[in-house]
């Protein structure tokens, strides 16, 4: 099993059959290589903290005085036909306690619809940072969130827009966000978070451009049951509005995007999450002009050192 089993077989036309078996291999291959030290680390798909494509308030951990152990992730989504299969590498590190910086390096595997997919296609970097300015429980107050500050910038993207015109752009997220763990009934612990940001991407870079800076909310609620031999299951949703339009798509409209998700963690001990979801992104965003993107297949996984 390799990586470039993932890029064959979690291809849009790639059989169920094929996809349960990678994905499974890439399971057992995370289960056999991590070794028994530290508390699980989970990243989004762009390598920040949190949810699956929501960011919270909780940093990668860290010493006071110092740097954290290095964080990396994989991310996948079966885009459907239209858009192909889009896949995230990521690595984050966390610092002095209360600081995260990463690196995400974006690509996909091609469409096929000849019209719409050559839109959709390359890779683009995205960089990304984020601050806590408010601990969690902070002066021993029990209600407290914790709330951070936090940005995204995208960088070589060239998708719709950037296609159409032959050229490299980018885009950014500023964001401001506020997480808590809610044990109040401590058998059925709940992880809710909220936020807004400014932003001038298209469904996190993935369709390029906004066609202008607007103000968009995003947030997540998860609730921890236990699981089998030790694990514990997080399932929940989470919702990013989206700016309505794409530049270089005169009329196209984009609906809010959402998820449903399952985080696996095998034992407390073992630095590592498995993420399984579904996204529902966009169907028919013009008239004449389907994505095909409304209910798709998304898999995630992150260890940390």
């Amino acid at each position: 099993m390799s990586f470039w089993c993932i890029l064959k077989y979690f291809t849009p036309h790639a059989s169920f059959a094929r996809r349960a078996s990678c994905g499974w291999g890439l399971l057992t291959i995370f289960l056999i290589a991590v070794a028994p030290a530290g508390q699980a680390q989970s990243l989004n798909w762009e390598g920040q903290t949190g949810a699956f494509i929501t960011p919270f308030a909780y940093t990668s951990p860290s010493p006071t005085g110092g740097f954290g152990r290095p964080a990396v992730a994989f991310h996948y989504l079966n885009g459907g036909s239209v858009l192909g299969g889009f896949y995230e590498a990521s690595g984050t590190i966390g610092f002095l306690k209360r600081f995260e910086v990463g690196y995400t390096r974006a690509f996909n595997s091609d469409g096929s619809a000849s019209g719409l997919s050559p839109l959709f296609d390359g890779g683009f970097n995205i960089f990304h940072g984020k601050a806590n300015v408010l601990s969690e429980n902070a002066g021993n107050h029990n209600y407290i969130p914790a709330i951070s500050l936090g940005f995204v910038a995208r960088t070589n993207v060239q998708r719709v827009g950037g296609v159409l015109n032959n050229k490299d752009t980018h885009n950014e997220d500023f964001y401001l966000v506020a997480t808590k763990t809610i044990t109040y009934f401590k058998a059925l612990p709940i992880v809710a978070n909220f936020g807004i940001k400014a932003t001038n991407a298209s469904v996190l870079g993935i369709a390029g451009n906004a066609t202008n800076w607007q103000g968009r909310l995003f947030g997540a609620v998860g609730f921890v049951v236990p699981g089998p031999v030790q694990s514990k299951i997080i399932v929940g949703s989470e919702f990013l509005q989206e700016p309505r339009h794409i530049a270089g798509l005169p009329g196209a409209s984009l609906p809010t995007t959402l998820t449903y998700f399952a985080r696996v963690i095998p034992r407390a001990e073992l630095p590592l999450n498995i993420d399984f979801g579904v996204a529902q992104v966009a169907n028919n965003i013009a008239p004449g002009v389907d994505l095909h993107v409304r209910s798709q297949f998304a898999l995630g996984a992150s260890y940390r050192f």
